[in-house]
């Protein structure tokens, strides 16, 4: 379909969320052509795929910075004057060679297997993650979505009023203690106390609520952990259905755009001997997103 009069057009990805556009190039957005418009599809749609995109490094952090503030988990070690750069998904080391299948590296690769929304265990947790094919893989190495969105429109009334009053609470180690208990203790997996967020979370301009749950949520506020635990792995169940799921297999030049508050997603295993890159950049969720209606009370 034709969406309004720039000509951009729109294929759904999923009968329940997510749109392929075209007519729009990444790169005119990047220099302040089209955001509006890109925007509108996102709030709706949670979920973009741009196909062939010609977007440089400094395309891709200016167009990051069209969102928002571009996160950076490493501030922290930064030199004075050094500056957030385009982070990768690799299992390509610095000195050019791969990292082994059973590597801490790859350890970490693989916990981003599960289910998960990216930096829930921050502060401010990420608002979207635009992420670019660099280099695929002759086979596998598929980023899959899930709408939380859709799922929760679908579920019982009685799940959705559970999850309305649910606070979850999110650590970083705890989705990386799923695949390894040795990875899990790794300073990095340490470095934020744990965060609580509201299971439901509306969209600030069209009012669509939302699931927001995570691999890293390892308890829920009131509940028993093993009780917390079943609750959430039957919540992530309910979100993961394939009819909730679009499974996007990569090319160069490949780019998706999507929304954290609303999708869930999953990255898929590749042949370890087989380079494979992408390039990604999370902005942080600002209070115009709903960051504030995110947090819960005070717990008691």
């Amino acid at each position: 379909m034709v969406d309004g009069a720039s000509g951009v057009r729109t294929r759904p990805l999923n009968p329940h969320f997510g749109v392929e556009v075209e007519g729009l190039k990444l790169s005119d957005v990047a220099s302040g052509s089209g955001y509006e418009e890109l925007r509108g599809l996102f709030e709706e749609h949670s979920a973009l795929l741009f196909r062939a995109q010609d977007i440089t490094d400094e395309q891709h952090l200016a167009l990051a910075r069209r969102f928002g503030v571009i996160e950076d988990r490493k501030a922290d070690e930064r030199k004075p004057g050094e500056t957030v750069g385009v982070s990768h998904v690799t299992n390509v080391q610095e000195d050019g060679s791969l990292s082994g299948e059973m590597d801490l590296h790859t350890l970490h690769l693989k916990a981003n297997f599960l289910w998960h929304i990216d930096s829930t265990f921050l502060p401010s947790p990420a608002l979207t993650n635009i992420l670019i094919a660099r280099v695929v893989t002759t086979s596998g190495g598929a980023t899959e979505l899930a709408s939380t969105r859709a799922a929760f429109a679908a579920m019982p009334e009685t799940m959705r009023e559970r999850l309305r009053k649910a606070v979850f609470r999110h650590h970083y180690s705890h989705s990386r203690a799923q695949i390894s208990p040795e990875l899990a203790k790794l300073p990095m997996f340490h470095k934020w106390p744990e965060q609580r967020w509201r299971a439901v979370v509306a969209n600030p301009l069209n009012g669509a609520e939302a699931i927001y749950v995570a691999s890293h949520v390892w308890s829920v506020e009131g509940m028993e952990e093993a009780e917390g635990r079943r609750f959430v792995r039957e919540v992530l169940e309910f979100c993961t259905q394939p009819r909730f799921v679009y499974s996007h297999n990569w090319t160069p030049g490949d780019v998706l755009i999507w929304d954290q508050r609303a999708v869930l997603h999953r990255g898929t295993p590749w042949p370890w001997a087989e380079p494979r890159k992408l390039a990604s950049l999370c902005v942080t969720m600002s209070e115009a997103d709903g960051l504030a209606a995110l947090r819960p009370a005070l717990a008691a």
